[in-house]
């Protein structure tokens, strides 16, 4: 098999760092569960950039993935864009219809992800909200004939939705909610993961009150002010391919 992943900051991994400051991530969790419960090795490729709208994500990374002649490709995107003040909802659905095509054009099997739902703890939570469910509904439309298309779908996961699986900014999941979407893309794929990825391990509280707005709203604000992104300047962590082999 050969796994290639494209997305922004919830595919590369933003939020599950590991003690050396890499980041590790749901996909990279995935493939190695995928390998193990395989028994076999497993290639991997992973071209997500944090910060990437939905649009740039398609026409950056899809075609360097696909060139790398992968068996699965998994996408996700829209949660950047749903942030935006204009943001048209269909316009971001087209993406995934533009990836399945591509998926179909050079036999490649279609893993879809919607992310998880943050609304719950973010300022503008009803607005994140409603997008969500908007984008969400619109995307499924676009696969609903599409029985071989792979879905894993966290964005209805309300056990997901709880804080036990979120970083200290709210916006990206920690290495419990990673654990959860590698097991879901596991189970898509007919495998059973471990038990442990499904249960919240003990996280430490975030900052509260206005320490959490300077410390994580703030520099948002001002990425949106400035036009920059998060993600600028960066290169994909794994543009080639890497082997997971059993454990």
């Amino acid at each position: 098999m050969r796994f290639v992943a494209i997305g922004d900051s919830f595919t590369e991994g933003v939020g599950d760092e590991l003690p050396d400051g890499r980041v590790r991530g749901w996909a990279d969790i995935a493939a190695q569960g995928w390998a193990d419960a395989a028994g076999h090795p497993i290639q991997y490729a992973n071209f997500a950039i944090r910060g990437k709208l939905a649009w740039p994500i398609v026409e950056e990374q899809l075609e360097p993935a696909l060139a790398l002649g992968p068996t699965h490709l998994s996408f996700n995107g829209g949660g950047n864009d749903m942030l935006r003040p204009r943001t048209d909802v269909e316009h971001i659905a087209d993406t995934f219809s533009r990836v399945l095509r591509r998926c179909d054009e050079q036999s490649v099997t279609l893993i879809v992800l919607s992310g998880a739902n943050p609304a719950g703890q973010l300022p503008m939570g009803s607005l994140i909200q409603r997008r969500g469910d908007e984008l969400s509904a619109a995307v499924l439309r676009r696969i609903a004939d599409r029985p071989d298309v792979i879905r894993a779908l966290n964005w209805p996961d309300r056990e997901l939705s709880s804080g036990a699986y979120w970083s200290e900014d709210r916006l990206h999941m920690n290495a419990n909610g990673h654990h959860r979407v590698a097991g879901r893309v596991l189970s898509a794929l007919g495998y059973e993961p471990p038990s442990a990825w499904w249960a919240p391990a003990e996280e430490r509280a975030g900052a509260q009150g206005m320490a959490y707005y300077r410390q994580h709203v703030g520099p948002w604000v001002r990425r949106r002010l400035t036009r920059t992104s998060s993600g600028d300047g960066r290169t994909p962590k794994f543009p080639t391919w890497v082997e997971r082999a059993p454990q």
